[in-house]
């Protein structure tokens, strides 16, 4: 079992910055997918940037030149650098982490950190 509890949401102005950290615990992080998603009012929750176990990196094409992803697994945190903030980036931001273990897949979320983006 992996718990994962993130932290760093708030309100920013356009243009401004935010970084969303995600620690783990609990399980072995180094083995996870670690992802954030967000989920604006009355849309899909969306995958914004995903990294593997051997850092590779995935954005979706809305965030890629704004947002990093990142994780050190002395700290087992995931992060999440967002930079020139949009209003349409305001949602619910969610921290992923899964691993395929055969047959099995571990699937976990955090409880999610607002984003607000407003002038």
């Amino acid at each position: 079992q992996m718990q994962l509890v993130e932290s760093g949401g708030g309100l920013v102005q356009p243009g401004g910055s935010l970084r969303l950290s995600c620690a783990a615990s609990g399980s072995i992080f180094r083995l996870y997918a670690m992802g954030w998603y967000r989920q604006a009012p009355g849309k899909q929750r969306e995958l914004v940037a995903s990294i593997t176990p051997g850092r590779n990196k995935n954005y979706v094409d809305s965030v890629k030149g704004r947002f990093t992803i990142s994780r050190d697994s002395a700290k087992n945190t995931v992060y999440l650098q967002m930079n020139s903030l949009k209003p349409e980036d305001t949602a619910v931001y969610y921290c992923n982490a899964v691993r395929k273990a055969g047959i099995e897949e571990y699937d976990y979320w955090g409880q999610g950190t607002q984003v607000t983006v407003s002038s």
